[in-house]
């Protein structure tokens, strides 16, 4: 049985004044690969997250009508798949992380090659391509290859080649990977801009938290090709229920019988000795990693249950307590810093 993330109602995702449009609901089944079910409304932003090879990639592929797939997909209340539409006449707009841009083509001729495609006389869609240049700020960039281009400049091109297009549905593939951090964030303002106005829905994997809760509406978390966890950013956030989350908002998670236990690393002790007493949460464990992490240094253990733990001491502590990969050493958490939730893979109330 498929897993399955509800995006809530339309009303509530779109706000006041939002643009809402044709929602999504879709069954994907990729033999070895991905078992989920997606719904979500109209003017709905949903981050994707999970651990490498968990299904991020082949969802928006079996959406795109690139990647075979069983099961069934309707936007706006339309089959894409019984019978099979052709991705040319899917309405669906694509941003990669390498940006995928014609080489041999201007960022001009790269915007509006979407619209030609789709029958649009080349003078207005040359025009609708050079309206979205500029609005992405890269108007004045229209003439020139993507070779002379650097990589923020290619992905606003990119994003204004999937928007000119007017895609029922939006799928961007980790759009800020290999761009530096400033050129990222000022990207990701302006994407959030544009996707405010979007009335379609858009998929946006991503490996980064801040993605998730400055973007999105809703995260679904993908893990070993089904859905682990659905709910809104701060839900998701809050009350992790797999370690890849738990460690991109900087959380441990320990799962019991039929509930997880979460808590920050700052609230783990390390020690060399056994602590005394009959603690609940101990572990023993060995030493993965040891890295700076602003003024602390984080550890990063293997408890003896091959449970990964992270924590933070002081750098001094780091020292005295010789932590160093493969150093043994006793982690303990207070009981009033754990967080206790149960293990369901919907937060929503």
């Amino acid at each position: 049985m498929a897993d399955h993330l509800v995006t809530g109602s339309e009303e509530a995702l779109s706000g006041p004044g939002r643009a809402t449009g044709p929602g999504l609901h879709a069954r994907v089944r990729v033999p070895g690969r991905l078992d989920a079910e997606v719904t979500a409304a109209g003017g709905s932003v949903v981050a994707v997250i999970g651990p490498n090879g968990a299904g991020k990639s082949t969802l928006l592929g079996a959406l795109a009508g690139t990647t075979a797939m069983a099961g069934e997909v309707e936007v706006g209340g339309r089959s894409w798949t019984a019978p099979p539409l052709a991705v040319r006449h899917r309405r669906v707009g694509l941003v990669f992380q390498d940006q995928s841009l014609f080489p041999h083509l201007s960022a001009l001729e790269n915007v509006a090659f979407g619209l030609r495609a789709r029958g649009r006389a080349r003078t207005p869609a040359r025009a609708r391509a050079q309206e979205w240049l500029d609005r992405l700020g890269v108007g004045e960039l229209a003439a020139r290859r993507p070779r002379q281009l650097s990589g923020g400049q290619a992905q606003r091109v990119a994003i204004a080649r999937a928007l000119a297009t007017e895609p029922e549905l939006l799928l961007l593939d980790e759009p800020f990977s290999g761009l530096d951090v400033g050129v990222a964030t000022a990207l990701r303002i302006e994407l959030a801009r544009h996707l405010a106005d979007f009335a379609g829905v858009a998929l946006l994997v991503t490996h980064h938290a801040l993605d998730a809760l400055t973007l999105a509406d809703e995260v679904l978390v993908l893990d070993g090709g089904r859905v682990a966890q659905t709910g809104t950013p701060r839900d998701v956030a809050a009350h992790p229920l797999t370690d890849h989350v738990a460690r991109l908002v900087g959380l441990n998670v320990v799962v019991d019988a039929d509930t997880n236990r979460s808590f920050p690393p700052s609230a783990v002790t390390v020690s060399l000795r056994a602590p005394e007493g009959s603690a609940r949460n101990r572990w023993r464990a060995s030493v993965l990693s040891v890295v700076p992490h602003g003024d602390a240094v984080r550890l990063l253990a293997r408890t003896d249950g091959a449970q990964e733990l992270i924590a933070d001491v002081t750098p001094e502590a780091a020292v005295e307590l010789g932590l160093d990969p493969g150093r043994e050493v006793w982690l303990t958490v207070k009981e009033t810093s754990v967080r206790t939730y149960p293990r369901t893979a919907s937060m929503r109330p």
